[in-house]
């Protein structure tokens, strides 16, 4: 049995569980174990999978920070440092890349985790593949932490079989399940080498045939990029929605309260007193009146009293419910018109800009760290293109982008300096 895919195989199970929590919360599909019986009674399955759900902004907010810019290449020789910076730009176009990275950072975000896969297709171009969180997955050095030893990715077949890849800075051993199972992850014990067709076997020789299961890789690097959002070193995912979850599943708690309070106590409910009730044969009591707004209740009796209850005052509610919107802003360091975008009376730029330091220090902090996961991409990009050595840095929009009067106070001191305007607007 090989023991790297025993180990591949139990990190995909352990992980399997944290993924899909936090993809059912960022979708919607949150827990509702909490709903008492008189909601359950008062609503049946009108709600069962009801959310107010403000995950999607915790992670949509960084993620629309996130914009990669392009990518410097630094070289001792101009016209070489052209060459790469053109085959650097191509690369990242020819995959679609200006869409396809925020799907990573999307993904990385929400699950903790994101891995793209870096190989040349039959015709030498580069292809860069975002591959999903729950099918990849990366071994660690122990002796050099946050160096990837080892990569795996699996995949299901139309015929129920399960294919498993592993990577190796040397070569790509490929594997497959013995038999068509469904619905779970085989054993390590029944995978087995994977072989081409018998035909195409048998026109190959005995160290070709070897070669069948088993790709060399050239490159002398694991080509599956491990995008750990927040993680220690050499270690895996923090969803940015781990600390954002308990406090949803209290705001989901408060709405739902507040629903059962708009359908039990804010109907003004009516009552009478010092009049006869009537009885059926069965000896229940008859209803003396019957409510509507076309319908009048009238008693001969003069002593008759008739009279109402408050509804539910369902401001405190509304309180609750907002109360829990500015928890989740302060575990995740959400700006808060994110999630509460009616606010009213937002604070001038100078406070608004102080207000986002936290979020400002977390989205920079994600570019520091997705960017060197993304230098390490384009590197290898080019080595396969055929440059060897090549120097790559992530540029990104700004974290924290001027305003207009920042901009123009900068430009007054440039010329105030005696510097370029023009080149110093350009930097901006």
């Amino acid at each position: 049995m090989n023991e790297t895919i025993e180990v591949a195989i139990e990190q995909f199970r352990n992980q399997a569980g944290r993924y899909r929590r936090s993809s059912r919360y960022y979708a919607g599909e949150h827990s509702l174990s909490f709903a008492t019986e008189k909601f359950a009674n008062t609503f049946g399955d009108l709600f069962r999978e009801f959310a107010l759900n403000l995950c999607p902004a915790v992670c949509d907010a960084i993620k629309d920070k996130l914009k990669i810019t392009g990518f410097g290449v630094r070289s001792e020789e101009r016209d070489r440092s052209r060459t790469l910076s053109a085959d650097v730009n191509e690369i990242w176009r020819a995959n679609r890349m200006a869409i396809r990275a925020g799907e990573v950072h999307k993904e990385a975000l929400k699950n903790g985790d994101a891995y793209v896969i870096v190989w040349p297709a039959a015709d030498g171009a580069v292809q860069i593949f975002p591959n999903s969180v729950e099918t990849c997955t990366v071994g660690y050095d122990e002796e050099m932490p946050g160096r990837v030893k080892w990569a795996a990715k699996y995949w299901r077949t139309r015929d129920k079989r399960t294919r498993l890849n592993l990577f190796f800075p040397d070569r790509i051993e490929k594997f497959i399940s013995k038999d068509a199972q469904d619905g779970f992850l085989p054993n390590a014990e029944s995978f087995t080498p994977t072989v081409e067709s018998a035909r195409s076997i048998a026109s190959k020789n005995a160290e070709e045939r070897d070669e069948s299961r088993t790709l060399n890789n050239p490159f002398g690097v694991v080509p599956v990029f491990h995008f750990a959002n927040n993680a220690d070193i050499g270690s895996f995912d923090v969803s940015e929605l781990e600390p954002a979850i308990p406090v949803q599943d209290g705001l989901n708690k408060a709405v739902l309260d507040m629903l059962v309070a708009m359908e039990v106590c804010a109907y003004r409910q009516r009552w009478a007193a010092g009049i006869e009730i009537q009885y059926d044969k069965d000896g229940n009591a008859a209803a003396p009146f019957k409510a509507g707004i076309d319908h009048l209740w009238l008693a001969e009796d003069p002593d008759a009293k008739f009279g109402d209850f408050a509804a539910a005052d369902l401001e405190q509610f509304l309180k609750v419910k907002d109360g829990f919107r500015i928890d989740i802003a302060s575990v995740t360091g959400t700006p808060l018109y994110y999630l509460m975008p009616q606010v009213r009376g937002f604070p001038s730029g100078e406070s608004l800009r102080k207000a986002e330091t936290r979020f400002v220090a977390k989205v920079r902090d994600r570019q520091e760290q997705f960017g060197t996961v993304w230098e390490d991409v384009m590197t290898f990009a080019l080595r396969i293109a055929g440059h060897a050595n090549a120097a790559v840095t992530t540029e990104w929009e700004p974290a924290s982008p001027l305003t207009e009067r920042e901009m123009l106070e900068n430009l007054k001191l440039r010329r105030e300096l005696g510097l370029d305007a023009e080149e110093g607007l350009n930097k901006i």
